[in-house]
């Protein structure tokens, strides 16, 4: 394997093993903070004992977010030094703000784990307000570099390769950085609900658990419902904003999105399929007519540039086609789900029966997959660039030999992390179930 595929195989890896616990780490404290506003309107220890075990969950998930995010930026500077070198002249703020945001989580999580019963409720739900604070603006700061990534600014770059006229400010605020920041928290929030709907739904399925132990988990998976619901539609209405700053920033990275190689008015937008280079159109899908221009430029007849307009080479790989669609496609299938279970409890008043709690079990996996297929999209979708149109990727690569080693070590260690975690987390709630803190209230 070229040494180049290996450290994009080992850094996407990397990335795409920590982005399930920075999500995470992201989208819980809202959910803690809704548990909190819940007790204190409603004055239901439910709600008081969700927020508790949701934190203890949320304490064992962080610890392995730190150490692979960690990983992630030692080996960005392993993996990609003329990247960072470039990085460490124009856009290195974002990671220096960073450190202050975390600060604020760690020392919130601290305050509220170890002395959230001793303190007013409203200094409890300020605490944890705090840490979703210092989390979001963690994740926040931490997608800004992405960002200028594929909408560089603030610099520019002579002949010899020297970055000259750096303008920080210009750089952090990327044409792409407030669309980008805003889908990354929605979907992080959204994430979280569905996934805990899913353990929810899970727990009301088995038939053999207490009347207090089911009204626990109902009153869960409603919090979730409403959370994913909303998160889910502003995610959708961010993504329409999404694909308007890819036409007018990078058109080559939404032609391959959408598999359109022809410059098109009226394009239209293909659903499913895979992209065919010898056929020069999306195979298999179903096309909706004009909806591709309107996502562009909110009219049916904008026109959208197609890759024919730019050197093959410079293509991102056509199976982005693919990556998109499982993002889109599951997207648009949650808010329809959660829509559905809402209107299922609130308007109509009925129980959800099996068919419906399994469909929320599989909706939290599904949104996991979809925060990964949208990070690859991203990502590999600003091939061959790590800097659009400013650094090869093959010219921001190590071209150490020893990157093969480190592949094996660290996704063996990823293996062993993800069984590790599974485990305590198994071992500490099946210690601590439920049932018995729902009965020591």
């Amino acid at each position: 394997m070229d040494i180049v595929v290996m450290s994009r195989v080992l850094f996407g890896s990397s990335m795409g093993f920590h982005i399930i616990y920075a999500t995470i780490g992201v989208g819980l404290p809202i959910m803690i903070i809704l548990a909190e506003i819940m007790y204190w309107i409603k004055k239901d220890k439910d709600y008081a004992l969700m927020a508790r075990r949701w934190t203890k969950g949320f304490a064992i998930l962080l610890a392995v977010s730190i150490a692979s995010g960690t990983i992630v930026a030692v080996l960005l500077s392993l993996l990609f030094p003329n990247f960072m070198e470039i990085v460490g002249q124009v856009i290195s703020l974002p990671f220096q703000l960073e450190i202050f945001a975390f600060l604020i989580e760690a020392v919130f999580m601290s305050i509220y784990l170890y002395a959230a019963d001793r303190l007013p409720q409203g200094l409890r739900v300020l605490s944890i307000f705090f840490v979703a604070m210092g989390a979001t603006a963690s994740a926040i700061l931490i997608t800004d570099v992405h960002a200028w990534m594929n909408t560089p600014a603030g610099f520019e770059m002579t002949e010899s390769g020297a970055i000259i006229n750096v303008n920080v400010m210009e750089a952090f605020f990327n044409p792409s950085f407030v669309v980008t920041a805003i889908h990354v928290t929605l979907s992080a929030y959204m994430t979280v609900a569905f996934l805990v709907a899913s353990i929810a739904a899970i727990r009301l399925m088995k038939r053999h658990i207490s009347n207090e132990e089911r009204a626990y988990h109902k009153k869960a998976l409603m919090i979730s419902l409403y959370l994913g619901a909303a998160m889910s539609l502003g995610t959708a209405i961010n993504g329409h904003e999404t694909a308007q700053m890819l036409h007018e920033q990078n058109p080559r990275k939404l032609a391959a999105a959408e598999g359109l190689f022809e410059t098109t008015t009226y394009a239209p937008l293909s659903v499913g399929g895979y992209t065919s280079l010898e056929d020069g159109r999306v195979k298999y899908a179903i096309e909706i007519p004009y909806a591709l221009s309107f996502l562009a430029g909110d009219r049916f007849d904008t026109e959208v540039i197609g890759l024919n307009e730019f050197p093959e080479e410079l293509w991102p790989p056509l199976y982005v086609h693919i990556l998109f669609n499982v993002m889109v496609g599951i997207g648009t299938l949650l808010i329809a789900l959660s829509f559905l279970a809402l209107f299922w409890k609130v308007v109509l008043k009925k129980d959800f029966p099996g068919w419906m709690l399994g469909l929320l079990v599989v909706g939290g996996p599904l949104s996991v997959i979809a925060i990964e297929a949208g990070w690859c999209f991203s990502c590999i979708g600003r091939q061959p660039w790590t800097i659009t149109d400013v650094l090869p990727t093959a010219d921001a690569a190590t071209k150490s030999s020893s990157v093969s080693i480190l592949l094996f070590t660290f996704l063996t260690l990823y293996v062993v992390l993800l069984f590790v975690t599974g485990f305590v987390m198994r071992y500490y709630f099946k210690r601590n179930p439920v049932e018995k803190d729902l009965a020591a209230q």
